[in-house]
C-alpha cells in the first residue's frame, strides 16, 4: 500500500508540473501578445491579448498548487525544525515525528473536509469565472484529493518501516 500511495504523490506532483507548464506557456504567449501590441501601435494597428487569461491562470494554479503537497511530505520536504531536535536521543526524536504525522494527517483531512464544503456552495451558487465562464467547482477536485493523499502519506509514514528521524 506504501508503494501505491508514493506513486500517487509522484503522479500528482507530475500532474501539478504539467499544469504549471501550461500556466507559463499561456503566460508566455499573453506577454508576446502585449509585447506584439505595442509594437503594432506604433504602426496604428491592435494585437489583442488572451481573452480570459487571468481566470485560466487563477483557476488552474488554484488546481495545481495543492498537487505538489503529498509528494513533498514523502520527500520529508516540509518545513521541519532539524537543528532544534538534533541533540535529542532517537526516541525523542521518533516521537516528536509521529505527533508532527499525526497533526499533518488531521490538519490535512481537515482541510480536505472543507474544500468539499466550498466545492458544494460553489456548485450550489453556480459560480463561473468572470471571462471565460468556466463552472469552477470542478477545479476544487485536484486539491481535495491532492490533500486526501496527503494525509495517507502523512499516514504511511507514521506506520511504515523506514525512519527519517
Amino acid at each position: 500500500m506504501t508503494h501505491f500511495i508514493g506513486r500517487a504523490a509522484d503522479g500528482f506532483a507530475v500532474l501539478g508540473g504539467i499544469v504549471l507548464g501550461m500556466v507559463v506557456l499561456i503566460t508566455t504567449t499573453n506577454a508576446a501578445g502585449f509585447i506584439a501590441d505595442r509594437a503594432a501601435g506604433l504602426f496604428g494597428k491592435d494585437v489583442p491579448g488572451l481573452s480570459g487569461y487571468e481566470d485560466v491562470v487563477r483557476l488552474a494554479i488554484s488546481a495545481a498548487a495543492l498537487l505538489f503537497f503529498p509528494f513533498c511530505q514523502l520527500n520529508r520536504g516540509h518545513v521541519a525544525v532539524d537543528l532544534f531536535v538534533r541533540g535529542f536521543s532517537y526516541p525523542i526524536r521518533r516521537t516528536l515525528d509521529r505527533i508532527w504525522l499525526v497533526l499533518i494527517c488531521a490538519t490535512a483531512w481537515f482541510l480536505a473536509y472543507w474544500m468539499v464544503f466550498g466545492l458544494l456552495e460553489k456548485r450550489s451558487d453556480h459560480a463561473l469565472a468572470g471571462v471565460i465562464s468556466w463552472v469552477e467547482w470542478p477545479f476544487y477536485i485536484p486539491g481535495i484529493l491532492s490533500l486526501i493523499l496527503w494525509g495517507c502519506v502523512a499516514l504511511s509514514q507514521m506506520f511504515g518501516e523506514t525512519d527519517d528521524v
